[in-house]
């Protein structure tokens, strides 16, 4: 009998030590579920149903969600890499979108383009135009290296002398270039374009490791977007919320 009312006590005070860390770990998760960065954060996931801007590519059938869209970047044709420069249409009608915004997206191999490429990009803006669409204007998607930027701002400052005031200039970029780019040439870009959507995938996939190039976005001294790829994974950081150059997302959808 003389040994248990110690035996007692050491368990009534690991009884005691238990229950307050419990208490302590419910007040930590409370704390947590109150954070509003927290309620913030999206799904792990891209799902296109809950974003109003998408990129579509040409020959893929239109899905619902396009729908509710307020955006949509409709990919027209390429000009490609070969030899002569030439415009390759990949869409077999001009579109007639009446509810959303849209640009007409030509992705592009090269930057050397002949006046032909020229003339046949400008019609199409115009043809998309006088069919009734709310036409922003023209957006290129090009892969510009890093290192190359101030050769891809002087191929844009000459897009946009060639454009009509009414069409705005739109291009893809790389996150990458907020880690390396240089800053002359950075705000040489930005000064001639009016959107900018930074690609945040390669193929069906988010890039590995995003999250250290969007640690670096507020270098750019110009407003952008960040394209999505359907279904990719995604979490975004609090701080790009408080982003002044942010403006949201675009989803790139995959064919089906």
């Amino acid at each position: 009998m003389g040994p248990q009312p110690a035996r007692l006590l050491v368990r009534a005070r690991g009884i005691g030590r238990a229950f307050g860390a419990l208490l302590l770990c419910c007040g930590l998760l409370a704390g947590c579920a109150k954070r509003p960065e927290q309620e913030r954060q999206p799904p792990g996931r891209v799902d296109a149903a809950q974003h109003d801007a998408f990129f579509l590519w040409a020959g893929v059938k239109a899905p619902e969600v396009l729908a509710k869209a307020r955006t949509i970047y409709l990919l027209d044709g390429e000009v490609r890499a070969g030899s002569p420069a030439r415009f390759v249409p990949l869409r077999p009608a001009v579109p007639h979108v009446h509810h959303a915004e849209i640009w007409l997206v030509v992705r592009l191999e090269r930057l050397d383009w002949e006046e032909p490429v020229w003339r046949r990009v400008l019609a199409d803006l115009d043809r998309w135009q006088t069919a009734g669409n709310r036409l922003a204007g023209l957006q290129l998607d090009f892969d510009a290296r890093t290192r190359g930027l101030d050769r891809y701002a002087a191929f844009l400052a000459e897009a946009r002398r060639r454009l009509p005031r009414r069409y705005k200039l739109s291009i893809t970029g790389l996150m990458d270039w907020s880690a390396g780019g240089d800053p002359a040439a950075l705000a040489a870009l930005g000064s001639v374009v009016d959107d900018v959507v930074l690609q945040t995938y390669q193929g069906r996939r988010t890039v590995p490791g995003y999250e250290a190039y969007l640690r670096s976005l507020a270098r750019l001294p110009f407003p952008y977007r960040l394209g999505l790829v359907e279904g990719g994974a995604w979490r975004a950081p609090p701080a790009l919320a408080r982003d002044p150059h942010f403006r949201g997302y675009v989803v790139f959808l995959l064919p089906r």
